[in-house]
C-alpha cells in the first residue's frame, strides 16, 4: 500500500531514488514514515522492536538527497508463499513509481528464494492489480495439512492470511490478494 507521512522533497520529479536493504539506523526513518497510517488504521501498530527483529525482510527506497521515501518487506510464509508487508511511499512522492519499484525489488526476491506465490493484504487493489496480483476468490490457499502447520504461528501477518477471527478488527476492508510467479 502506498501512504502519506510528514512532508518530504520539494519537487521528487526532478530527483531519483535507489532502493536498497534496510539497515539498522532506518527502523526510526520507517517508524516515522508508518505512524501517519498507523493513525488512520492502514498499517497495523507494531512496536520498535519489531521493526528491528524483521529488518532483513525490508528494503528502503531513498532519494539520491538521502530521504526515506519508502519501504517494503517480504515475509516467507511457507515453502512456496510468502507476503508483501508494509509496503509504503511518502505521500509526495506517490506517482513517482516508487512504490512500483519497491513491490517489483520484493517480486524478484521471492523468486530467488523460491517462492512460486506473493500474497498481500491491501486497501489498494489497484496498485496491486496493476503488478498482476488478483483478488483471492477463495480464502483456502492452502492444503489443510499447511493450514494446521501455519496454525501453529504467532505471526500476525500469518494469521490475517488465514482469515483467523482475532485479526479482524486490523483486517476489516483490507482484500486479499495473491501473485503466481
Amino acid at each position: 500500500m502506498t501512504s502519506t507521512a510528514p512532508a518530504g522533497p520539494q519537487d521528487p520529479a526532478h530527483d531519483t531514488f535507489s532502493i536498497r536493504p534496510a539497515r539498522t539506523p532506518d527502523v526510526q526513518r520507517i517508524v516515522d514514515l508508518s505512524q501517519p497510517l498507523v493513525e488512520r488504521r492502514v498499517l497495523v501498530p507494531k512496536e520498535k522492536v519489531a521493526y528491528f527483529e524483521s529488518l532483513q525482510e525490508f528494503q528502503i527506497a531513498e532519494s539520491d538527497a538521502g530521504e526515506l521515501i519508502g519501504f517494503g518487506a517480504l515475509h516467507v510464509m511457507w515453502e512456496d508463499l510468502a507476503e508483501v508487508r508494509t509496503l509504503a511511499t511518502h505521500d509526495s512522492w506517490r506517482g513517482h513509481g516508487v512504490g512500483s519499484a519497491l513491490l517489483r525489488r520484493l517480486v524478484q526476491q521471492a523468486r530467488e528464494i523460491g517462492v512460486s506465490r506473493v500474497f498481500c493484504l491491501t486497501f489498494e487493489v489497484e496498485f496491486f492489480t496493476r503488478h498482476g496480483f488478483t483478488v483471492m476468490e477463495q480464502q483456502d490457499a492452502v492444503p489443510p495439512e499447511v493450514y494446521s502447520e501455519l496454525l501453529r504461528s504467532h505471526d500476525e501477518g500469518v494469521a490475517e492470511f488465514l482469515d483467523l477471527a482475532r485479526v479482524k478488527p486490523n483486517t476489516l476492508g483490507n482484500t486479499r490478494m495473491i501473485l503466481h510467479l
